[in-house]
């Protein structure tokens, strides 16, 4: 009998030692949710909101609607965390709306079952200092963004840390001057991504092992076009992490192993950056078409954006006024990534050299498309894709030019 109750006290020490939930739920966590929710919902204009120091765990959403000057602070990054592990009710982890010059900075926060940080219909929004991620292995089921600033002006994200996002780990949508600077992302689907946004500059980041590491997109159906964008002094390296988005995603067309990727976008500046290791493309230009080309009938919200297209009568779905110039690019690898289309075909036709800038081809009859390219020694693709890629040639030709410079957003 002594035996086998020494026997159970060991299982259950090993299990204890094994299992760090166990102690981090029952020593680690404390809760300030009805607390700290209260704060926020009494708030008035002008308030400062202090989180503690220590780790927290939340059940619901936390909500911040209609505040003026409110400044939500934590003791860093290491210090204030914020779970929404166990979260039972609502999307977002911190969700604030309909606000005015508010600033969000020093703390983490992660696990929540929809977007960790949303902030929509805000005109001043500041995220500082932030950590925001999914914990252990990225999987289709991390919520879509880390940051996530929709429909909002004067939007700064500096400093932050984005990690394991489904779709992006920062994230700006349908919002005009936008300043990304300084940040981290990894393991993320995108990196950075700007989606219809105007007045855009992305500048200062490392975006590393992701599938791709900037995405400027530009999609049918929504509220307002994007244009006017600046991506420079930035590193994006070795973005050849796995694409984990949900099917039918327009992120999902995203190949693994892409470092910069404009989506039928315009009035774009890409200088100063380095582009390095990215397996199958430095930098994709890519027109609307490829992406529908691209969709199946299983894609259903892929579908929908389609159709979108088809009804949105002042949709361009071509990129134009792009300019490429004075990046450092490079690549290790011979061969591309074998996992998509895009890497099979560069496999092809590129053998041991894959392209570092490619354009898709794709541009209707007598149009004004312009793209240049200022760059020595750069390894350029035309796919011609909208002819099976009969014509595809590696010829810089016409787009080896002086392009016209974007003025600063500030």
């Amino acid at each position: 009998m002594k035996t086998t109750y020494l026997i159970i006290a060991w299982a259950i020490a090993l299990v204890s030692c094994d299992n760090p939930s166990v102690q981090e739920l029952g020593e680690k966590w404390q809760s300030i949710e009805r607390d700290l929710q209260t704060q926020l919902i009494t708030a008035g204009d002008s308030a400062v909101i202090e989180l503690p120091e220590g780790h927290f765990m939340f059940t619901k959403s936390l909500l911040v609607d209609g505040n003026k000057y409110l400044i939500i602070k934590g003791q860093g990054i290491d210090k204030t965390i914020l779970s929404f592990e166990m979260q039972e009710e609502g999307a977002e982890g911190l969700k604030i709306a309909n606000g005015v010059s508010i600033i969000v900075e020093n703390f983490t926060i992660e696990n929540a079952k929809g977007d960790n940080i949303k902030v929509t219909d805000t005109r001043g929004i500041t995220l500082r200092n932030i950590k925001s991620q999914w914990t252990g292995t990225p999987q289709e089921s991390n919520g879509a963004y880390a940051f996530y600033p929709v429909l909002s002006s004067n939007v700064l994200v500096e400093n932050c840390i984005a990690i394991g996002a489904s779709d992006a780990g920062i994230y700006v949508g349908q919002s005009d001057s936008v300043i990304i600077r300084n940040n981290e992302a990894y393991f993320n689907v995108a990196g950075i991504e700007s989606e219809n946004s105007r007045w855009v500059e992305i500048y200062g980041n490392l975006a590393h092992d992701n599938t791709g590491g900037i995405l400027v997109f530009d999609l049918p159906g929504l509220t307002q076009y994007g244009h006017t964008t600046r991506v420079f002094s930035n590193n994006v390296s070795e973005n050849n992490f796995r694409n984990f988005a949900p099917q039918g995603n327009v992120v999902a067309t995203v190949p693994p192993g892409t470092g910069v990727m404009l989506l039928a976008t315009r009035n774009i500046e890409i200088f100063d950056n380095i582009i390095a290791d990215n397996r199958t493309i430095g930098t994709a230009i890519v027109s609307y078409d490829l992406v529908e080309a691209m969709a199946t009938t299983e894609e259903s919200q892929l579908n929908e954006n389609i159709e979108k297209s088809k009804k949105d009568e002042g949709y361009n779905p071509y990129p134009n006024e792009v300019y490429i110039h004075d990046n450092v690019y490079s690549n290790g690898f011979w061969f591309p990534t074998w996992k998509n289309d895009f890497g099979l075909l560069f496999t092809m036709k590129f053998p041991f050299g894959t392209p570092d800038i490619a354009w898709d081809g794709i541009s209707p009859a007598g149009s004004d498309f312009a793209l240049c390219i200022e760059q020595e020694n750069v390894k350029f693709a035309n796919l011609d894709a909208a002819n099976d890629f009969e014509n595809l040639t590696t010829d810089l030709g016409k787009f080896s030019c002086v392009g016209k410079f974007v003025d600063p957003v500030f």
